[in-house]
């Protein structure tokens, strides 16, 4: 199964809105088959595996990290395949939260006389996908808050200057992150400040399925930045408020922007809730968050977060500096949003530590 959840994590950041799944065909001791969901979602992982195994899947055990599909979309049934193929017994780590399939895939499995084995390492299989079952359960992605800083927790000088706080080794981990997410997530702020681009830069990654999304309510993102000028090419989804005039909104779409148009709130921004539900109900499962002190401060506050990706440079910029994170107004203790470390762990000059949300 852990060479299953291998391949599972090869899809991740390229197959939203499907399920990122790893399946493997043994024979006699041996893998005969390999498979993991390819971009788009499509082929799904157990065709792929089947394919390759050919004739000597007849007789032989599956492991797959989630349940495979018992309804016809783009594709027939994972579960017929599967039957078809002489597969006699199956191990699979979770059910699948989607309505369409939630338990019918193993049933089927079972009236066709396979054995089937649900539950092997299953938090592990709950890990991989846990932006999907967030989406499913709760409607929105899973959000990774990504902050480079110096170790009192600064990313920019009281001038605003930032570039180069952390180094090199640094700066490619973030290619891998935004690799492994679906989109990659700025406010208005680091848009202006940073003029970034948001893609990928790792060899052989497609950036032309992922959105770069930016957090703009006043509209101010600058019709000459990299962003907009390179939206033909690679997405770019603007998060605005539905009250400016028709004729300013019209002007980013004839750029190609996508734009998600959210009410103003009480305060005259757009509610950060419904920001997210809007992007998971675009099929989104991960997103990773490179926004600056506001947009930290608006989805810690909302208890978006999922997990902190959080380099630190040994530099100290002091007070007057600015903070990653804004203002929570949390007055007690046990208001305070608790993370749990996953990993610490040193990269190039800087330290890397990475941790999830505890609830």
């Amino acid at each position: 199964m852990k060479v299953a959840f291998s391949l599972a994590r090869r899809g991740l950041g390229n197959v939203w809105p499907n399920p990122a799944v790893g399946c493997i065909i043994v024979k006699n001791g041996r893998i005969v088959g390999r498979g993991w969901t390819q971009p788009g979602g499509r082929p799904h992982a157990e065709a792929m595996a089947l394919k390759q195994a050919g004739k000597k899947a007849a007789g032989s055990t599956a492991y797959v990290n989630l349940e495979p599909c018992n309804h016809t979309g783009k594709s027939p049934p994972c579960t017929e395949a599967l039957i078809e193929a002489g597969i006699k017994e199956i191990y699979g780590s979770l059910l699948d939260p989607d309505p369409r399939v939630s338990g019918t895939g193993f049933e089927r499995l079972k009236k066709a006389e396979l054995q089937v084995n649900i539950g092997l390492l299953s938090e592990t299989a709950r890990e991989i996908n846990e932006g999907f079952f967030l989406r499913i359960n709760e409607g929105r992605p899973f959000l990774t808050f990504k902050t480079a800083t110096t170790i009192d927790g600064k990313i920019a000088t009281k001038n605003g200057e930032s570039n180069g706080i952390t180094g090199k080794e640094a700066r490619s981990f973030t290619h891998l992150l935004r690799s492994t997410h679906d989109a990659t997530l700025v406010g208005i702020g680091t848009a202006l400040a940073d003029n970034p681009d948001l893609s990928s830069r790792l060899p052989g990654v497609d950036n032309k399925r992922r959105p770069r999304i930016i957090l703009d309510r006043g509209l101010r993102l600058p019709l000459d930045s990299r962003l907009v000028m390179s939206a033909k090419e690679a997405p770019v989804w603007l998060i605005t408020r539905n009250d400016h005039p028709p004729s300013k909104l019209q002007i980013y779409k004839d750029r190609y922007i996508d734009l998600i148009l959210m009410p103003p709130g009480d305060t005259g921004q757009s509610d950060i809730v419904s920001a997210m539900q809007q992007l998971g109900s675009r099929g989104l499962t991960r997103i990773l968050v490179e926004g600056g002190n506001h947009v930290a401060s608006s989805l810690f506050a909302a208890d978006l977060i999922d997990q902190l990706v959080w380099f630190r440079a040994p530099k100290i910029l002091g007070n007057g500096a600015l903070s990653a994170i804004g203002n929570l107004n949390i007055d007690k203790l046990s208001e305070m949003p608790i993370f749990v470390r996953q990993l610490s762990t040193n990269i190039g000059k800087d330290f890397l530590e990475i941790l999830s949300r505890s609830r």
